[in-house]
């Protein structure tokens, strides 16, 4: 019986590659989806506190647990309300999407100094802007809110705001998504004035930093025998002799996580504007405690704590999902300090 050749399944997912780190910390969110509904903004934004665990009472239909009390992981949000610092016209043509112009408000946070320079603004007249950008304005347009975050109403420890955009979802008339975030401009946006409880949402974020890390911890590779004299904890054979090249497909050491990464379908399960409903004793280890709207996410969240997240409608729609609000019979209050 001859040599058989061995095969196994290969280490660590190509649908990653390459592994490097992200470009913002804050995340970017490259598509948004339109929905047949009123005019509105199509995401938010928070910063991750931690997790808990809350029970209710499984209310979909196609789930074999409906109509029954399930205990379920979740993940905690603290989401100040967001100021509409702009607003920006994309056109497109044969080139790609281009900015047509942009609105700034007229009482910008002083905050904002720390972020970009504000003093460009002072002759900056949002009313003979809207006047000029009303008249190139056509059926092609998209209409995007510019936001800031205000990471200094929470236990975070820094004072500059992130800068982003948000779509408004698309009507057909981008007039009227115009007039609708024109006159919101220099306003305060919060959670609810946007979101759904009980709706599915993506999230979008930058994973845990771990570094330059080797390929039996980034890829899951086989640690070699003992009498392997030079290395076992890397790649024994590299590739043939030809293509005289290493092939980006060979696990290689390098950075571990800082990736930015989207997770679909989160439900959405809470709106909360009570945070003394949420706070443990003493607040959230590593943390602090949350003073604002926070939001509660069935299951886990790519990054850190303190991290931006980024929530955006979801771009995937699952037509037997009915958006209802989930009856919630308890949430976990106790500190998640080992013991």
């Amino acid at each position: 019986m001859g040599h058989r050749k061995k095969h196994a399944p290969r280490h660590g997912s190509l649908a990653y590659a390459p592994r490097k780190r992200a470009a913002s910390i804050k995340g970017r969110v490259r598509n948004w989806r339109d929905l047949n509904e009123e005019v509105n903004f199509l995401g938010f934004a928070g910063f991750k506190v931690g997790m808990t665990h809350i029970t209710y009472i499984e209310d979909q239909e196609n789930s074999p647990y409906y109509g029954k009390e399930l205990m379920k992981p979740v993940t905690i949000l603290e989401v100040p309300p967001l100021i509409l610092i702009g607003i920006r016209v994309y056109n497109e043509d044969e080139y790609g999407k281009y900015v047509m112009g942009e609105i700034f408000a007229q009482d910008l946070d002083i905050n904002l100094n720390r972020r970009i320079n504000l003093p460009i603004l002072e002759n900056h007249d949002p009313k003979t802007k809207k006047e000029n950008l009303v008249q190139l304005i056509d059926s092609q347009c998209e209409i995007h809110g510019i936001f800031q975050s205000q990471p200094y109403r929470t236990s975070l420890s820094r004072k500059k705001p992130d800068i982003f955009e948000i779509k408004i979802n698309s009507t057909n008339d981008p007039l009227k998504e115009f007039e609708f975030a024109y006159n919101l401009l220099g306003d305060q946006i919060r959670a609810r004035d946007v979101l759904i409880e009980g709706e599915l949402l993506d999230v979008i974020s930058v994973s845990k930093g771990k570094g330059f890390q080797g390929p039996v911890k980034r890829y899951g590779i086989k640690i070699l025998t003992r009498k392997n004299n030079k290395i076992r904890r890397a790649v024994a054979c590299i590739g043939p002799w030809h293509p005289a090249r290493v092939l980006y497909t060979v696990p290689r050491p390098g950075q571990l996580g800082f990736h930015q990464r989207t997770e679909y379908h989160k439900r959405l399960m809470f709106i909360g504007e009570n945070e003394e409903e949420i706070n443990p004793k003493g607040g959230f280890i590593n943390y602090g405690k949350v003073s604002n709207d926070y939001l509660l996410i069935l299951g886990s969240i790519p990054g850190p704590k303190k991290r931006l997240i980024r929530i955006r409608k979801s771009i995937r729609p699952v037509s037997s999902f009915n958006i209802t609000s989930p009856e919630i019979t308890f949430i976990n209050r106790e500190s998640q300090q080992r013991k």
